[in-house]
């Protein structure tokens, strides 16, 4: 066996950017950086994995070092004419379809493995046609595609595929308010509000990117779909049978539920039983948006099982905190709204808008926002008085309840169990850390030049960034000029377009965003779940400018859409960390990406905004068009933003909405001096943030997925991971990747052939298997 060691190359032959810029032809007999138990010389012939070599099967280092091999080969040019044409289109292919997807009946997400495997079919394809001699190979086509410019790709795709937060603002101003801002201050707009998000989570790298246990299992499956793809074909040739077989039977499979017979993504007895109860449609129903909570309900529909998030890479702590959520759900969701609580059956059982006072079960009418909204973008006191408080359903309630708890849950259990991570973050809060950062004597040039890099024998570092030392760092003033710029632009925009949030309420929601993306982006990287704490950033800014929905939503932009956008990148940072891309490198793709984005992005809302307006304010909107997530981020605004008082303060209709932010702060309490005196219990397994989330998670959308997931989850994640490790780290992300990526693409083209969005839908013939007249599982219809 060879020695095994870390090797980089000089530092001389490593360009700005990180990579080797001489090197254009990879020398296919060069052995790969190796720091894992297999050595160079192991790589080189080929060997596959031992059966034993797995001896720890729930041991997170496993996953990190078997599933995706730490070994580099930094001579790979990832700076090719291929990298930036496909690149730059198929950011502006996200930026465009994001945007116009966000203003459809049914959204299509563009997923980071419907990316992946684009840019793969792209990239091989040019790699074959163009020429590889003279001058065009030189320039156009030096040598064969490889991972490095996949990876480069696939994240400036990445960076522009997600529609910014900002088009939502813009949209609810022009459609309600009469309201709109020019071309160029409305992308400015977007820019800074963008890229707030990299600048605070780029300087928090070493808490929510480096150490191992921000895992980000969602890239897990990327990067092991990709380490497959280019690994020699003698150690692959299996695995991409089994990824190519899985691929296309999910892409022939999904015809069927999606389209031919979408009784398929609900089965229930229990509605097939009975057909004529409400009762068995609210706890047993859910083929259909807000139909109900889907228990016992069979799902074979991968779209609904995964959405995005595949059961597969959930890690099993995060799959048992999930689950005992949704059963509190279950129990919590009956209990309020068969209990009459808060006039539970005067509304729908699940249903996420504003009802009147004079609403009935029969006669559900929405709170008139026009009539309480006055000229001057606040709440008119006289108009409430008579048109009234707004009231929610009873599961909405809860589940803004359950939001409230799982934020203050979630910053006692990471400061609890992670504590070590979320320390390196805090020192700069440290009165010693101000006052040596406000000293003159300490801005030396050394501080401004580099990154200040973390030991890379510290045991709290992932593996993979090891590796990544041998590249050149982003220094922390590239970051550190991101965000300066964003808030000067921000307080420009602001005041030039008459948002009404003064300057001290866009530095307190700058705040919220830093301490939110903290928590939550760390959360979001050990458990895999987006949580989503747009209701508690809107209830903040509720209370610092009252009365004001049009200030709030701009709060709620900058102090929301932050967290989002920084959680991105750090996905994206540690996709690239697995990846080994150099960090010069992720970082240019992520913000050219971002700006690509942005302006396409603003494009097609401008256009849609001006060319459907009128069925974008409709209630209904066509099967093409649909106003529906716009006139939600107004409702939350006018909900939050005008009348958080009225609705949430203690003494008010909804003031457990409120209280309960303290009572979260106890609840992991419990569970952490449990473990800490019984360890065999296996209460450290228990994450309160996540169970309190998942109280109120069924408020809305299709939830006969629900049993699905936990089946398969558990299936992979405890009984394979347990039992059959050496398949699991081998083929659970393989599959994964696989298996979304095949529903991804079939989904996307039935969008457009059959679903309408490039015109008339074709539907399927009616029959018993695709009941048009009611709900898919056939529970009774109680709209």
């Amino acid at each position: 066996m060879a020695d095994v060691k870390t090797s980089a190359l000089p530092e001389e032959e490593v360009s700005s950017l990180g990579e080797s810029p001489d090197v254009n032809v990879v020398d296919e007999k060069k052995v790969p950086v190796d720091v894992t138990t297999n050595s160079p010389q192991d790589v080189e012939e080929g060997n596959d994995f031992d059966e034993d070599i797995i001896h720890h099967p729930a041991d997170q280092d496993d996953i990190l070092t078997h599933t995706i091999h730490v070994q580099d080969d930094p001579t790979l040019n990832c700076f090719t004419f291929r990298t930036w044409f496909l690149g730059i289109g198929l950011a502006i292919f996200g930026g465009v379809i994001s945007s116009i997807y966000y203003f459809k009946p049914q959204t299509v997400t563009v997923s980071t493995v419907f990316v992946a495997v684009l840019a793969y079919l792209l990239g091989e394809g040019m790699a074959f046609i163009i020429p590889r001699k003279g001058w065009i190979g030189k320039w156009l086509n030096p040598h064969p595609f490889n991972v490095k410019e996949h990876l480069a790709i696939i994240i400036m795709a990445n960076s522009a595929s997600t529609a910014a937060t900002g088009i939502e603002l813009l949209a609810v101003e022009r459609l309600y308010y009469d309201a709109k801002l020019n071309g160029a201050m409305s992308i400015f707009l977007l820019f800074s509000s963008q890229m707030l998000g990299y600048g605070i989570a780029g300087l928090m790298r070493k808490t929510l990117v480096y150490p191992k246990a921000m895992l980000w299992p969602i890239n897990i499956p990327v990067n092991n779909m990709l380490e497959t793809l280019y690994r020699p074909r003698s150690e692959t040739r299996k695995p991409l049978m089994v990824f190519g077989y899985v691929f296309l039977a999910i892409f022939c499979w999904e015809i069927i539920p999606e389209w031919i017979m979408p009784i398929l993504t609900g089965v229930s007895i229990f509605c097939l039983a009975n057909q004529k109860s409400a009762t068995f449609t609210n706890i047993f129903g859910g083929s259909d948006g807000n139909e109900g909570m889907g228990l016992f309900s069979l799902c074979f529909d991968w779209d609904y099982i995964s959405g995005g998030y595949s059961p597969l890479y959930y890690p099993v702590e995060s799959l048992i905190s999930q689950g005992v959520g949704v059963c509190l759900c279950l129990v919590v969701f009956s209990g309020v709204y068969y209990g009459n609580v808060w006039d539970a059956k005067r509304f729908p059982f699940l249903s996420q808008v504003l009802f009147s006072e004079n609403a009935t079960i029969s006669n559900q009418l929405e709170w008139n926002q026009t009539l309480v909204i006055g000229s001057d973008n606040r709440i008119d006191q006289a108009a409430l008085a008579v048109e009234g408080l707004p009231w929610f359903s009873a599961t909405y309630v809860i589940n803004i309840l359950g939001s409230n708890m799982c934020i203050s849950a979630g910053i006692v259990h990471m400061l609890l169990w992670h504590w070590k991570e979320m320390s390196v973050a805090l020192t700069i809060l440290h009165p010693r850390s101000i006052m040596q950062n406000l000293n003159p004597m300490n801005w030396n040039l050394k501080f401004w030049s580099s990154e200040v890099k973390a030991d890379p024998n510290e045991d709290n570092y992932d593996p993979h960034y090891k590796l990544m030392m041998n590249y050149k760092a982003v220094p922390n003033w590239w970051f550190m000029l991101v965000l300066a710029l964003s808030v000067t632009v921000a307080l420009i925009c602001l005041y030039k377009g008459d948002s009404t949030l003064p300057w001290w309420g866009f530095l307190i929601s700058c705040l919220v965003a830093w301490a939110f993306l903290l928590i939550f982006g760390a959360m979001q990287a050990t458990t895999g779940i987006v949580f989503i704490i747009q209701p508690m950033v809107q209830l903040i800014g509720g209370y610092i400018q009252p009365g004001n929905p049009v200030a709030n939503m701009y709060f709620t932009l900058f102090g929301y859409n932050s967290v989002v956008q920084g959680a991105l990148l750090s996905q994206d940072l540690k996709l690239a960390q697995y990846g080994h891309l150099a960090p010069r490198v992720t970082f240019t793709m992520q913000m050219i990406g971002t700006i690509i984005g942005a302006i396409f992005n603003y494009i097609m809302m401008n256009e849609i905004v001006t060319n459907q307006r009128e069925i974008l304010l409709s209630v209904e909107g066509t099967n093409i068009w649909s106003g529906q997530q716009v006139q939600q981020y107004n409702t939350l605004s006018v909900a939050w933003g005008g009348l958080a008082h009225e609705l949430f303060s203690v003494g008010s209709r909804y003031q457990w909405c409120s209280i309960s932010i303290l009572v979260g702060f106890l609840c992991p309490l419990p569970f952490y001096f449990l473990h800490k005196k019984f360890p065999s219990l296996g209460m450290n397994h228990v994450n309160t943030a996540v169970l309190l989330y998942y109280i109120g998670y069924l408020c809305v959308g299709i939830n006969s997925s629900i049993m699905s997931f936990f089946i398969i989850g558990f299936g992979s994640q405890w009984y394979l991971r347990r039992y059959h490790p050496n398949i699991f780290v081998k083929y659970n992300y393989l599959v994964s990747a696989a298996l979304d990526g095949g529903t991804s693409v079939i989904v996307f083209i039935m969008s457009f052939a059959i679903f309408g969005a490039a015109g008339k839908s074709v539907d399927f013939p009616s029959y018993w298997g695709n009941n048009e007249n009611g709900n898919y599982d056939l529970c009774l219809y109680t709209d």
